[in-house]
């Protein structure tokens, strides 16, 4: 059974150090770093969407890219979530592998064109990748 109040107290950690983190980078006067660190995980999913509309992306990239949103959409996890950085460690890890897969099936340029975010973002995404 699920202890509902550790699962509340988890999540209210995770996410006051992800706020202090946030305003910190603002406080040292890096607000453009904190503005692309809170838009990264929608930049990644309008990146996909974009992705699989691509007709120049092959039938089986864009099955990988369908099953990793199906993936973080589900409330099923490898770790769950609610497992301060861990949790979303996995996730990570299953977004940077399919990215990985893109980017050596020759279209990291359809994935720099297709970012919605910041170049720097991108750039980030693609060492990690």
């Amino acid at each position: 059974m699920i202890d509902w109040t550790l699962l509340a107290i988890s999540a209210a950690v995770a996410l006051g150090l992800y706020t202090a983190g946030m305003a910190m980078l603002v406080v040292v006067g890096r607000r453009a770093d904190a503005a692309a660190m809170a838009l990264f995980v929608p930049d990644c999913l309008v990146l996909f969407r974009r992705l699989l509309g691509d007709a120049r992306i092959p039938r089986w990239r864009k099955l990988l890219v369908a099953a990793v949103l199906v993936y973080l959409a589900t409330p099923i996890d490898l770790v769950p979530d609610f497992i301060p950085v861990v949790g979303a460690l996995d996730d990570a890890i299953i977004v940077a592998i399919a990215l990985r897969a893109l980017i050596r099936g020759g279209h990291a340029s359809l994935v720099r064109s297709h970012w919605p975010g910041p170049a720097r973002s991108v750039d980030a995404l693609m060492r990690i990748a």
